[in-house]
């Protein structure tokens, strides 16, 4: 690839029981404000629709970082940081299909009778890093978790997006089975890309560690049955 055409590729991708951090602690106390946002939903964070059962309101954006989904403010300095809850929160994520916000928020993590509602800029599960190799298979970490939320590298199964310039790859089948790649991770595996004479759009194959792989873009289906909300 030549460097003018690396560097166009550059860009095309770059468009595209746990410790309760102390925001948290501030948004469970009394007095926490009602949100009303979009679509006509309306909650409080910590509420408790039923005895012994509170709920809570999160959004996961493009990036990776979850935030209380009504902070004011969302940026590196208020988003969850502690990996301990991250794991906690992510690890039992499932579809939303508690009769309860279903439309604005499509998934839920539950702890007990807590409730954790989720809500995504475009998927649940955002890969952020690929972890160091060793004798073991490589493997994508996301959304914070390190090593305990991680799964396989398959560098064959990569499938970039012409619609939006995002790269997505398989995801944990409970958090909907594909998952986006971050748009610094997607910056660099881009360099790997091959493209087919005639076709500059999309690549066909991906070199890693020295083998050549043709994408199979079999995540295309999953994705477009179970669009982002």
């Amino acid at each position: 690839m030549t460097s003018g055409r690396f560097r166009r590729r550059r860009r095309m991708w770059a468009m595209s029981g746990a410790l309760r951090p102390w925001a948290l602690i501030l948004a469970r106390s009394p007095g926490a404000r009602t949100y009303a946002g979009g679509g006509g939903v309306s909650y409080t964070q910590g509420q408790s629709p039923e005895p012994r059962t509170r709920e809570y309101f999160y959004n996961v954006e493009h990036q990776g970082q979850l935030f209380l989904d009504d902070s004011r403010m969302k940026n590196f300095t208020t988003c969850f940081k502690d990996p301990q809850f991250l794991v906690m929160f992510f690890s039992r994520l499932r579809p939303n299909r508690s009769g309860r916000y279903e439309a604005y928020f499509p998934f839920l993590s539950l702890c007990g009778r807590e409730r954790n509602f989720l809500r995504c800029e475009d998927r649940p599960v955002v890969f952020t890093h690929l972890l160091a190799a060793g004798p073991a298979p490589q493997r994508l970490s996301y959304c914070g978790g390190g090593e305990a939320l991680a799964v396989p590298f398959e560098p064959a199964r990569l499938l970039p997006l012409a619609t939006n310039g995002r790269l997505y790859h398989p995801a944990p089948e409970r958090a909907g089975g594909v998952g986006l790649v971050r748009s610094a991770l997607a910056f660099e595996l881009s360099a790997c890309f091959e493209y087919a004479p005639g076709a500059p759009e999309l690549p066909s194959h991906v070199r890693w560690q020295g083998r050549r792989f043709a994408l199979t873009m079999d995540l295309a289906p999953l994705l477009l049955a179970a669009p982002p909300p």
